[in-house]
This record gives C-alpha cells, sequence and structure tokens, in this order.
C-alpha cells in the first residue's frame, strides 16, 4: 500500500507540473539586462492609434528605426483608448521590457501606471505627447513638437494675413481630441497671439478628434450655425482635408472665401495648398523613430538624457507647397 501510495503521489506532482507548464504565460522577453535571449534591447511602444496620415507615419517611422537600430519593438495600438495604453504598459512591465515609450492619448491619469514602472526600474520616454503629472521623475525624457509654438506660428500667420485691415475676422476652429496634449496647446498657442486683436472673433470651437470624418461633419455644423466664416483654423490636415470637403459642397471656395490654417504638414495638406485649397500649413514631424531609439539605448544604460527632445519644424505656405511636396516623407 505504501508503495502505491508514493506512485498516487508521484504521478500526482508531475500532472501538476505538467498542468503547470501548460497554462502558464509565456517567458518575459525582456531586454539585454533582463533575460533577453538574443541580447538585444527591448522597447514596449504604446501608440495612440492609426487616427491619422501623420499617425500613420509615425508608427513608420519607430517600426523602421527600431528594426535599424537592433531593437526588439513590443508594439500596441490603443485605438485612440486611455484605458488601452494603461493596459499596454502593463503588459510591458511584467513582460520585464528595457524601456517603455508612448504617445499619450490625454493629458492626464497616469500617475499610477507610470509609478508602476518606476517601481519596476523600467524608464519611461514620452513621444509626441506630454503628460500633466507634478512628479516629473515618473519619466525620463520628452521627445516631440512645442506645440503651444505651433499653435502661435498659426496665429501669426492669421495676424499677418490680415494686417491693416480693421473689419471683423470670424474664425472656426477644429480642435484635436479633447485633453490631449496637441489639443490644449494648439488651441492655446493660438488664442495667446490673437488676443490683442480685437478684429479676430473664434466664433465656433469644436473636437473633430483628429479625423478626416469628423473634421468633415463638424465643418458641416458650423456651416450651417455660421453664415460668415472668414477661416478655418484646424489642429491637424486631416480635419483640414475634411472640412475642406464639406466646404466644397456647401459651394464655397477653400483657401478664398474661407481661409485654411493647418498643422501636420502631411503629403495630402501639401497636396491641397498646391491646389490652393489650404494656405498655410504649420509642421509637426512625425519622423521621430532614429531619435527615440538613440534615447531608449541612453536610458537603458543609464545614461543622461535632456528632459525635453525637441525636433526641428517649419510653417509652409501656398508658395512653398510645390517646391517641398517632392521631398515630402509622410
Amino acid at each position: 500500500m505504501a508503495h502505491r501510495a508514493l506512485r498516487v503521489i508521484t504521478a500526482a506532482v508531475l500532472a501538476a507540473g505538467v498542468l503547470t507548464a501548460c497554462t502558464s504565460e509565456p517567458a518575459p522577453t525582456g531586454g539585454a539586462g533582463k533575460g533577453s535571449s538574443d541580447g538585444k534591447l527591448v522597447l514596449g511602444f504604446a501608440q495612440v492609434g492609426a487616427e491619422s496620415g501623420w499617425r500613420t507615419a509615425n508608427t513608420k517611422s519607430v517600426r523602421e528605426a527600431a528594426e535599424k537600430a537592433g531593437i526588439t519593438l513590443k508594439f500596441s495600438d490603443a485605438q485612440q483608448k486611455q484605458e488601452n495604453q494603461i493596459k499596454a504598459i502593463r503588459t510591458f512591465i511584467q513582460q520585464k521590457v528595457d524601456v517603455i515609450a508612448f504617445s499619450p492619448v490625454v493629458e492626464s491619469g497616469w500617475d499610477t501606471v507610470l509609478k508602476e514602472a518606476k517601481s519596476a526600474g523600467i524608464p519611461v520616454i514620452l513621444t509626441d505627447r506630454a503628460v500633466d503629472s507634478q512628479d516629473t521623475s515618473l519619466y525620463r525624457t520628452f521627445l516631440g513638437s512645442d506645440f503651444v509654438k505651433e499653435g502661435q506660428e498659426a496665429g501669426k500667420w492669421l495676424v499677418k494675413e490680415y494686417e491693416g485691415t480693421s473689419e471683423p475676422v470670424n474664425v472656426v476652429e477644429l480642435q484635436g481630441t479633447t485633453g490631449s496634449a496637441p489639443a490644449n496647446d494648439r488651441k492655446a498657442g493660438f488664442a495667446e497671439v490673437i488676443k490683442g486683436e480685437s478684429k479676430f472673433k473664434v466664433v465656433a470651437s469644436q473636437t473633430g478628434d483628429f479625423t478626416r470624418a469628423k473634421g468633415k461633419e463638424v465643418m458641416q455644423a458650423f456651416l450651417k450655425s455660421h453664415k460668415d466664416i472668414d477661416v478655418l483654423y484646424a489642429h491637424n490636415d486631416d480635419m483640414a482635408l475634411g472640412a475642406i470637403q464639406a466646404i466644397e459642397e456647401a459651394g464655397k471656395k477653400p483657401g478664398t472665401d474661407i481661409k485654411v490654417i493647418s498643422v501636420d504638414g502631411i503629403k495630402d495638406a501639401f497636396v491641397a495648398m498646391q491646389e490652393k485649397k489650404i494656405n498655410v500649413v504649420v509642421e509637426c514631424n512625425p519622423l521621430l523613430g532614429d531619435q527615440l531609439m538613440e534615447l531608449a539605448q541612453k536610458v537603458a544604460a543609464g545614461e543622461s538624457v535632456p528632459r525635453r527632445v525637441e525636433v526641428k519644424e517649419g510653417v509652409f505656405t501656398q508658395d512653398e507647397a510645390a517646391a517641398a511636396l517632392p521631398g515630402r516623407q509622410y
């Protein structure tokens, strides 16, 4: 009986071992310092989504740069939902990646998950968009654009365009995703520049969620509610391009009847400028991949990096569009 009992116990232990092996999560594939079998640095990247041509170009840049740098990229598309990004970041923490990078859907609500990354000893890089956390130790650096400056550049063009006229100028504004850094900052920068000019009146301002379809929908509503629109200020090109469709369908001429100011600089916007449908584009460069990989390697190695790394950008008018178009990479 004793031998039989021993055999039963042994069989039970072996069965439990097999069951554990079959139901356990895959082994974490961390980076060079966390058990990576191939010695490569592992970067977890939580992207906002694929809401625009800009974002698609940004994703392509990150993927290509990671491959070129020999970095293992774990990529997640949040589909413009904060809860999806938080879930992805927690997965990266469980997988023990070397570095986490993400472009926050909105500015607020990140402290808890960023503290979890910090506790796990995983450095975080913010790309493209910032967070409003008071604890700046929760991330190592920010890589991206100065959105306030972009809004200011849009405002400066408007002020110069209407220099010398005292007639009222009615402006409608297509904002980006509510609560996002680019929406908040592009609005603030623009408002700051035009506030000293009483002739400029923002008669309507509403989110178009950075998408072409929503931009068209909201512009259609603006056109129905406001008969005298002089200028459209769109926080990104996709919304501007959607709004242009609405303007044309309403029997008006974009770029002439309603001047169009946009931000980003995708190819389609340059084509629209060439066709005189967009008057000016303030560039926001999505090609951050190479700089991100360089920063990831440095923070993983414990090297010091600047708290903020900005990309080079410009302002393009209709006169410059034709010459710049062939060289646009996105």
